[in-house]
């Protein structure tokens, strides 16, 4: 049998993360199909194509599918699935969205947030905020399986596979787009960053959060993330949230600015490869998991390192 594997895009690029879960559709060692749903996304097909490993795209390209709605993408999976013995998606604020459904109209259990492929039925996967691996095995005919993209490395290029176009399916009119609301930033995208600079609720306040971390970020050419307790603050927006409910990423260096060290926060940014914090708490478990910390007032700290750098 074959993997179905789930692009995520904009309908115009291709999202980096479907890179990194294509490295886990291979690992369940059978050929994979990737599915790009969408409208007016043919230039995603193409960009999917030449991912190494791919043996064919499927092109779904309607109307219906342009906003990418949990319901008329479910209900083209669903008419797909009986080709497949696997469906994949990376653990993406869009995977989460989708591929529940998907294993409920299915009847089968999802497998979330996956970690590693032990064989192509079992899989290690996070619990309690990242402090335990649970192994999850699955006697299910059609796994469905959502990836945690920082515990694949990115599949490269390869040769051209081939892009068949298969028609959308009946939209079930259960939900419909109203509008979009985007946020354009110049910087990285927090998941893909190679360096993330990260507030805390010690900023204070909005004004402060910027005043600090946006010129060390662009000092560093870094994205910016913030912690649960900063965002619920309202210095820093939701999709900077790094943590178990916001996003989990695993840069070369993370600076943790004010951070306490709570386990939620913890469990989004542990896995990055160097980790700073600078906290006026020396008993802050922040510096338990830290590789570097600065113990004093960050409103001294962030600016004197912003101008040693």
């Amino acid at each position: 049998m074959t993997t179905l594997l789930i692009a995520e895009h904009d309908n115009e690029v291709l999202n980096a993360q479907t890179a990194h879960a294509l490295t886990a559709a291979r690992a369940l060692g059978q050929p994979v199909h990737i599915l790009v749903a969408g409208a007016g996304c043919a230039a995603v097909a193409d960009a999917a194509a030449r991912l190494e490993g791919v043996e064919r795209v499927l092109l779904a390209d309607d109307a219906s599918l342009a906003a990418q709605l949990a319901e008329p993408v479910s209900a083209l999976i669903v008419g797909l699935a009986e080709r497949y013995d696997a469906v994949v998606a990376a653990a993406t604020t869009t995977g989460k969205n989708l591929l529940p459904r998907v294993a409920a109209l299915l009847d089968v259990m999802q497998v979330s947030d996956i970690v590693t492929v032990v064989s192509p039925s079992t899989f290690k996967r996070p619990v309690y905020a990242g402090n335990a691996i649970e192994t999850v095995e699955t006697s299910d005919t059609i796994r469905v399986l959502t990836v945690r993209t920082t515990a694949f490395d990115a599949a490269g290029a390869g040769e051209a596979a081939p892009i068949d176009t298969v028609p959308a399916a009946a939209d079930p009119g259960l939900s419909r787009h109203v509008s979009d609301e985007v946020a354009r930033s110049e910087r990285p995208e927090l998941a893909a960053a190679r360096i993330v600079v990260s507030g805390g609720r010690a900023l204070g306040s909005k004004e402060k959060f910027d005043a600090l971390m946006l010129p060390l970020a662009d000092k560093l050419g870094a994205a910016i993330g913030a912690s649960r307790a900063a965002v619920d603050a309202g210095y820093a927006p939701n999709d900077w949230q790094v943590g178990q409910t916001g996003k989990v990423v695993a840069p070369d260096l993370y600076i943790a600015c004010g951070i306490s060290g709570a386990i939620q926060h913890l469990a989004g940014m542990k896995d990055a490869k160097v980790i700073v914090a600078i906290n006026s708490d020396p008993n802050a478990p922040i510096f338990a998991l830290a590789d570097y910390g600065l113990v004093g007032d960050i409103f001294t700290l962030v600016p004197e390192l912003t101008e040693a750098l």
